[in-house]
């Protein structure tokens, strides 16, 4: 399994954005996938996640900002972020989980907020 992120870019406070990560390999062996940040000079922090049935989970202090959401037809998976603010700046990663428990993770888009 490889990720593809991008989606990245400058964006306004106030705006949104949509992140997607693009899978290459066998899709059918991923269960749950999910969205990470990583702000500059901060660890690396969970903020959503879905799981193979398309059930969602957002990180609590980000719910009602962020949706994730897949396309397995499209071999896709998306994070829209809305009300964009210039704490948002930061790495953004995708990673997925298999069913023989190993963790994939995408090599990470910039998002980078301006006020």
């Amino acid at each position: 399994v490889q990720l593809q992120a991008s989606g990245g870019g400058l964006v306004q406070a106030g705006g949104s954005l949509r992140l997607s990560c693009v899978i290459s390999g066998s899709i059918f062996s991923i269960t749950n996938m999910g969205w990470y940040r990583q702000a500059p000079g901060t660890q690396r922090e969970w903020i959503a996640r879905i799981t193979r049935p398309g059930t969602t989970y957002y990180r609590d202090s980000e719910k009602g900002r962020l949706t994730i959401s897949r396309d397995d037809a499209k071999r896709t998976l998306y994070l829209d972020i809305y009300s964009l603010r210039p704490d948002d700046t930061a790495d953004y990663y995708c990673n997925a989980d298999t069913d023989d428990m190993i963790t994939y993770w995408g090599q990470g888009t910039k998002v980078t907020v301006s006020s």
